[in-house]
């Protein structure tokens, strides 16, 4: 599932990249990503690159057009990246080059800077492990977990490995989630739409992806989960579906 936010063909998207805390092996998975909520116009990197640990970054950035920004470590602990990714992010916020920002890090540090972004009315996602603070994630308006930009082939291999155990350990159960947005979903007939029902579930939970559950769409995940939804499909003169669902008494 990935509700297409209204005017997203038009968004500009500055991409700022914590390269300490970013894989460059998912980069063109993390661009793709991105591009789903608009055009990346802004796409800078951030890091020490006198480092070793940056070494898998430099083949990157040429292929992908990513500015490299240099920050030198003053203090042996200190991480002076994250004061640079901030000073920028907000001269770009105030110089209205951009319509939404895309945070590459699963570092709390910048809780805050998410939380003022989004302040001004401004389109924040986040992009980082399942390891980041909730408080990261809580802070964006969409927050994605890089270990579901995977390859279709690795997706399809994990999907098998989760359905086959029935639950994994680490993967919550989604019908406390998908209950609580269906009851803001539901209409007055008892339908809901998936389409809003997606709304809601992004705005109770930022980092919603029915691909942590091991499916690539929405309307996957509720199809599995007959017990609890009905769904309805109807074909509209356009040729366009629309699917709603109900709970089962």
């Amino acid at each position: 599932m990935r509700a297409t936010p209204e005017g997203v063909e038009d968004r500009r998207i500055a991409m700022l990249i914590d390269g300490d805390n970013a894989q460059p092996s998912l980069i063109e998975n993390i661009l793709a990503e991105t591009g789903k909520y608009g055009l990346v116009t802004i796409r800078r990197i951030y890091g020490d690159w006198t480092t070793p640990n940056m070494k898998g970054w430099k083949d990157k950035l040429h292929a992908n057009a990513i500015q490299p920004i240099q920050q030198f470590r003053y203090t042996i602990g200190k991480n002076a990246t994250d004061s640079a990714m901030i000073i920028d992010a907000m001269d770009i916020l105030y110089e209205k080059s951009v319509d939404g920002f895309c945070l590459v890090s699963s570092d709390s540090d910048y809780t805050r800077l998410a939380t003022r972004i989004r302040e001004k009315g401004i389109f924040v996602m986040g992009i980082g492990k399942k390891t980041t603070p909730r408080s990261f994630v809580n802070a964006c308006r969409v927050f994605v977990y890089t270990e579901n930009l995977l390859s279709d082939a690795d997706f399809t291999k994990r999907a098998k490995r989760q359905k086959s155990r029935k639950e994994s350990a680490d993967t919550p159960n989604p019908k406390p989630l998908l209950q609580k947005a269906f009851d803001l979903a539901a209409q007055d007939d008892g339908w809901a739409f998936l389409g809003v029902l997606g709304q809601h579930l992004r705005q109770l939970d930022p980092s919603f992806d029915p691909r942590t559950y091991g499916y690539k769409q929405l309307s996957l995940l509720i199809r599995a989960h007959s017990d609890l939804f009905q769904v309805k499909e109807s074909r509209q003169p356009n040729g366009t579906s629309i699917i709603s669902i109900r709970l089962k008494s």
